[in-house]
């Protein structure tokens, strides 16, 4: 397959097969990687562990295809997780029962074997730990019971101890990493401090954000005291789950788009950067993913804040994105969800456009946003099919 970068190396080929312990790794090659128009962007490793794929192609080794896993892989589109909806309604149940949680996050994994595993939950479930009430109802989404308004509202927030308050978590992925071993990543992830405040000042979703963006404008001082609050927890809750087995994590800046550049520097920003400089310090190792959608105006601001990868949403053209952000980012995407609604042929021709896009470094396959409901299985199952058989 043609692709945007290619090697000018005769390095040995990229081995992969059954896992084994970094005590067993053997030292790994250079490649250098030129673009299409010839120019060196990198110097690439030849892979030589056998470690997840998609813990070798975050770091720039050389493999032999990219890495591919979906956002909400596990839900509503497959019939196992409406069989499991049918007898456990509540989204909250299903997302904080240990076994539950581990059965729906490896439904996809054992029909498609993605390459990443990602834990079944949700991005607000530390806000019961953070004396945040809320609940998730069937078609209205989030629901904050109290919504945080003033000065004296933030202070009665809680920094978050996933210890203490979601124990589930960790035994989850404590049971994934054992189930799934190497042959995939298992992915943890968290909301970033802006969208969380977002939730909880708005009281749930919202298409204007008026009120959280009246407090930014009116009352700064209180919004950056709960970005604080959010952006201590969020870090302590990475370690956690890193801790536990997950072997890289997603940030879900979803609402940070709301934001004009300006307002992203002062509300956002900020506090990724807390929150990557305080996981880096512990957990140097662990791959950073962060996902915005509708990013396009911010993508370079978004490397910024030190992540490893960019996802990005599917607005944004693949190898646009790559020359904006530089080599030294990884980046994840970017099909378009609704593409999976299209014939198999034209599921196809878009694999290959964004794999030829974003070249052979560097690069993780995904949606540029997560499964819409009601996507059929089949066309699900085609994407994976075909996504593995890509060789570079």
């Amino acid at each position: 397959m043609a692709s945007m970068c290619s090697s000018v190396s005769n390095s040995s080929p990229f081995l992969a097969s059954k896992p084994s312990s970094s005590s067993c790794r053997s030292k790994s090659k250079l490649t250098t990687i030129r673009c299409a128009i010839g120019e060196i962007i990198s110097e690439a490793k030849v892979s030589s562990s056998t470690e997840p794929l998609l813990l070798s192609a975050v770091k720039g080794e050389k493999v032999e295809r990219p890495p591919v896993w979906l956002m909400r892989q596990a839900g509503r589109y497959m019939k196992s997780y409406q069989l499991i909806c049918e007898k456990y309604p509540s989204f909250r149940e299903r997302s904080e029962n240990v076994d539950l949680v581990v059965e729906i996050s490896l439904q996809p994994w054992k029909v498609f074997k993605p390459d990443g595993v990602i834990l079944f939950s949700d991005i607000l479930t530390p806000l019961p730990g953070m004396n945040i009430p809320f609940d998730i109802v069937k078609g209205k989404g989030p629901i904050i019971y109290d919504p945080l308004c003033t000065a004296e509202d933030v202070s009665k927030v809680r920094e978050f101890v996933p210890e203490e308050f979601v124990p589930y978590v960790g035994e989850a992925l404590t049971t994934l990493r054992a189930e799934v071993k190497n042959e995939a990543a298992v992915l943890g992830f968290v909301g970033a401090p802006f969208t969380l405040a977002s939730y909880v000042v708005e009281g749930g979703s919202s298409k204007h954000f008026s009120k959280i963006k009246r407090m930014a404008f009116s009352q700064p001082e209180v919004l950056h005291a709960l970005l604080q609050k959010f952006a201590t927890s969020m870090a302590r809750y990475i370690k956690y789950q890193a801790d536990h087995g997950a072997q890289a994590v997603q940030i879900f800046d979803s609402w940070a788009t709301e934001l004009s550049p300006a307002d992203f520097e002062e509300f956002s920003l900020p506090y990724l950067k807390q929150i990557v400089d305080s996981v880096k310090s512990t957990h140097p190792n662990l791959p950073l993913i962060l996902y915005a959608s509708g990013s396009g105006g911010l993508l370079e601001r978004l490397s910024l804040t030190g992540v490893d990868v960019v996802s990005l949403d599917w607005t944004v053209d693949m190898a646009e994105g790559r020359r904006r952000l530089g080599a030294d980012v990884a980046v994840q995407g970017n099909v378009d969800p609704g593409v999976l609604f299209g014939s198999k042929d034209f599921i196809s021709k878009r694999i290959n456009d964004t794999v030829n896009k974003a070249g052979n470094y560097k690069h993780i396959l995904n949606l540029g946003h997560g499964i819409k409901v009601g996507t059929p299985e089949e066309n699900v199952a085609h994407f994976f099919e075909v996504a593995k058989g890509i060789r570079y």
